[in-house]
C-alpha cells in the first residue's frame, strides 16, 4: 500500500478537495485500531480535533491564549463512515467553515486516505459553541476571529 510509505504533512493550505481549504495530516497509530485491525470508530475525533487545532494556528491564534475571546466547546457532532482505515495509514483530514454564526461555528470534515487512491474514509459536521469559560455562558465570537475566518473563506473562495 502506497499510503503506508508516505509521510503525513503536518498542515496547510489546500486546493485538492473543493470546497475545503485547509488540512491536516495523521498516521494511523496501532492503538486507534481495534480486534478487527481497523480504526476504531471513536478515534476519528482527535484527527478531527488535531484539524481544527491546526487550523486556528493557520488563521494565526495560539490554541494556548485564546481565553480572553472565550473558548469554543462541543455542541454537536455528527460523523458518516465510509470506508475503513488500517494501522500505518497516512490520512489526510480536511477542514472548513461550513457556518459562521453569532456565537457558533459549524466545521465540516473530511478523512481522506493520503495515497493516489485519494478514497473517502470519513465525513463530520461539528458545531462548537464560543463561551465565556467562567460563567458557561454563550458568548459573541469576537471581531478579530470573525474577520480572520471571514478572510480566509473568501481569500479561499469559499
Amino acid at each position: 500500500m502506497a499510503s503506508r510509505h508516505h509521510r503525513p504533512h503536518v498542515a496547510g493550505p489546500t486546493d485538492v478537495r473543493a470546497p475545503f481549504t485547509f488540512s491536516a495530516g495523521a498516521r494511523v497509530a496501532f492503538s486507534d485500531t481495534d480486534a478487527q485491525g481497523i480504526v476504531y470508530y471513536g478515534r476519528y475525533a482527535p484527527y478531527f480535533d488535531v484539524a481544527r487545532v491546526e487550523f486556528w494556528r493557520h488563521l494565526g491564534f495560539d490554541p494556548h491564549t485564546t481565553r480572553e475571546r472565550g473558548d469554543f466547546v462541543m455542541r454537536a457532532f455528527e460523523i458518516e463512515y465510509h470506508a475503513p482505515a488500517k494501522f500505518d495509514d497516512v490520512l489526510e483530514v480536511f477542514i472548513r467553515v461550513a457556518k459562521l454564526g453569532r456565537t457558533s461555528i459549524q466545521f465540516e470534515y473530511a478523512v481522506v486516505l493520503a495515497d493516489e487512491s485519494d478514497t473517502l474514509l470519513a465525513k463530520s459536521t461539528q458545531t462548537l459553541v464560543n463561551v465565556d469559560i467562567d460563567v458557561h455562558q454563550p458568548l459573541v465570537i469576537s471581531d478579530e476571529v470573525r474577520a480572520s475566518i471571514e478572510s480566509h473563506t473568501i481569500a479561499s473562495g469559499t
